[in-house]
């Protein structure tokens, strides 16, 4: 029987990630309209704050990295061809340690042909996309409920962490409307963006335990304030050689890595005995959950693991995945993009992959693989 408080919508992503940004706190939405990332575009105008249309994604980013300086939480949406467009400013605003959000909606190819089928293939160019080898962190929904909390969280990083963190979704999910429950997404509470207290004199990049600088933006009556995006000193000046500018700068991966457990998220379904585990995040989580259902109504057991913090990569994914027999990654790309984040391009027999190019992975794939 229906809940009788229950409200039941037409609705997709788009929409419930634009409310709980807004919800969030965060204060402009500024994007150049590109395919499959449209409806972030239309929903955005009317809920921000503030709404900017940028003239071409370099601006877009250039725009927002301005914004953040300047002490607003900015929010863009983008696709393959943008995120391409924005990786010099991305990488700018990564080294100043700007707080910003970006939704990455994926699609088959970069540009022309299939280019809305539905896909994730732009995992391997994100895990690499700050010069370097430095973490970036990416959150991936699996589901309506994952897009709401994840958007929260992903501002929620972006400030705490004073980083760009990125939102990577689906065409399907984004785009594709289907009837849910409102009444299921919690109240948000807006992000507190308060500077906290720190050891003087006040110095823009000085950092104490947390690993995370004191933000205080342009413009403010308190500091002066210095960003500077080439590699600099606590003061934020180009000292290249300086051994406390090449610390400042290390200490931009270990603000990320050593504080993981803070933004580590995933859904790890068991059975006592399994000893098979399937791996999937994104859009191909609802193919991996149908599989896995099937799988066990034969009488197969078998453990499903749904990663939600994609980048960096949090230890207990490690601890989960080395712990069963044979493990089989459920990835809509050509190779299994997540499975080579974890082990390379290394053929290890007792790692399989359930992939799909050109159309969506089904459940079917998948048991194909579990059962061969």
């Amino acid at each position: 029987m229906e809940n009788s408080t229950s409200k039941n919508v037409l609705i997709d992503a788009s929409k419930i990630i634009t409310e709980a940004l807004v919800q969030s706190g965060a204060d402009v939405f500024i994007a150049y309209p590109i395919t499959p990332s449209n409806k972030f575009y239309s929903y955005s105008k009317m809920r921000f704050p503030q709404f900017l249309a940028g003239p071409d994604e370099i601006s877009v980013l250039q725009w927002m990295s301005g914004y953040a300086a300047a002490g607003k939480l900015a929010v863009s949406a983008t696709a393959f061809p943008g995120l391409a467009l924005m990786t010099e400013t991305l990488n700018m605003a990564y080294m100043m340690e700007l707080p910003l959000v970006l939704i990455i909606t994926q699609r088959l190819g970069p540009s022309t042909g299939s280019a809305t089928t539905g896909a994730q293939g732009d995992l391997k160019f994100l895990d690499g996309v700050i010069s370097g080898g430095f973490p970036l962190p990416i959150f991936s929904p699996s589901n309506f409920n994952d897009a709401w909390t994840l958007a929260h969280e992903a501002a929620k990083t972006a400030v705490k962490f004073r980083t760009p963190v990125i939102l990577l979704t689906s065409k399907e999910m984004v785009m594709t409307q289907k009837s849910f429950d409102i009444t299921t997404l919690e109240p948000l509470e807006k992000i507190d963006r308060t500077p906290k207290a720190f050891e003087p004199p006040y110095l823009p990049y000085k950092s104490g335990k947390d690993r995370v600088p004191t933000f205080y933006p342009l413009g403010n009556d308190e500091y002066e304030v210095r960003f500077n995006s080439s590699t600099h000193d606590d003061e934020g000046l180009i000292r290249k050689g300086n051994p406390e500018s090449m610390a400042n700068t290390r200490r931009l991966k270990e603000k990320l890595e050593k504080r993981i457990d803070e933004f580590s998220f995933y859904e790890l379904d068991t059975q006592d005995g399994a000893n098979q585990l399937i791996v999937s995040w994104g859009i191909s989580a609802d193919a991996a959950r149908d599989a896995v259902t099937t799988i066990r109504k034969s009488g197969k057991k078998i453990d499903l693991l749904i990663v939600k913090t994609i980048s960096p990569i949090p230890p207990q994914i490690y601890e989960i995945v080395d712990s069963y027999k044979s493990v089989v990654f459920a990835e809509e790309n050509l190779t299994g993009q997540y499975k080579e984040m974890l082990f390379g391009k290394r053929n290890i027999p007792s790692v399989k992959t359930a992939t799909k190019f050109g159309a969506m992975l089904t459940p079917s794939d998948i048991e194909s693989v579990v059962n061969p």
